[in-house]
């Protein structure tokens, strides 16, 4: 059997976060394993053919980043306490991100929360945890808020 020694957590900073996260720290503790937090900004790059200057969306996007930042920051000293944790922000679909990110890393468990969307929503949306479910080569464990 494989060893858990990373995990990753991909999180949207929202309330949910929190208990997805103690899922990956109660998982993370007995193993000793390090901990990502990983935390995906939209680039808004699809907006930049409705005749907005890309500049005014990479300042906008710029400033997502730094907000989000300082709250990965806070999300992860409060819920991580005496884990080895590090959190990520970065620009990216979060599909792509946690692909980018799990191969980077070289992670060995993904946890995450789904939304639990259903119908219209989910036709339209589709599922982050269901694709990284479907094409993740490491194993995943979805928690649902």
């Amino acid at each position: 059997m494989r060893t858990i020694q990373k995990i990753l957590c991909p999180v949207d900073l929202s309330e949910q976060s929190a208990a997805v996260a103690e899922y990956a720290k109660t998982l993370a503790t007995p193993l000793n394993a390090k901990v990502y937090v990983l935390y995906c900004v939209p680039s808004m790059s699809q907006y930049e053919g409705f005749k907005v200057l890309s500049i005014t969306i990479d300042s906008f996007v710029g400033n997502i980043v730094k907000a989000a930042e300082a709250a990965m920051d806070e999300f992860v000293t409060h819920t991580f306490a005496g884990i080895d944790a590090e959190g990520i922000v970065i620009v990216s679909d979060p599909f792509e991100g946690i692909r980018k990110i799990t191969e980077e890393k070289n992670i060995d468990l993904i946890v995450m929360g789904t939304h639990g969307r259903q119908g219209v929503d989910r036709m339209l949306f589709g599922s982050v945890a269901e694709n990284v479910v479907k094409h993740a080569g490491v194993p995943v464990l979805t928690i649902r808020p």
